[in-house]
């Protein structure tokens, strides 16, 4: 099919880019988890492999897929080419489902936020860097 004729019948497609979808369709126009606030060096560890799971949309299991070991939730969104708050919107509707684990930075009271791994803060900048 000629270029023009695939771009009449294709106008939300890109040919640099690819497919194109506002993150919002994704979401379902969400733009805060249903659960949990998802902090960027929280680790996130599914409980499931989402492949028995038909009701999930193709980011769910594509998240699930990538947390069979744990991750970072910058990491993640890195990994997956999704925009953050999408990746934390479709994380919230998973640990509503009880299909992934979130664990958080420990924090004590008396001496505030502790500095995490060297390893997770190379894994955040990286993460962060692909954005």
């Amino acid at each position: 099919m000629p270029r023009g004729d695939r771009e009449r019948e294709h106008d939300w497609m890109d040919s640099d880019a690819g497919p194109v979808v506002r993150p919002y369709a994704v979401t379902g126009g969400r733009a805060k988890p249903a659960v949990g606030a998802f902090d960027l060096v929280a680790f996130v560890v599914s409980r499931v492999d989402g492949s028995g799971e038909p009701h999930l949309l193709p980011e769910q299991r594509a998240i699930l897929a990538r947390t069979s070991e744990p991750v970072s939730v910058a990491e993640l969104a890195s990994h997956l080419d999704l925009a953050l708050g999408v990746v934390r919107v479709l994380l919230g509707d998973l640990l509503q489902q009880g299909l992934i684990e979130m664990h958080e930075p420990e924090y004590d009271q008396s001496v505030g936020p502790q500095r995490p791994d060297d390893r997770i803060l190379k894994a955040v900048v990286n993460g962060l860097r692909a954005l």
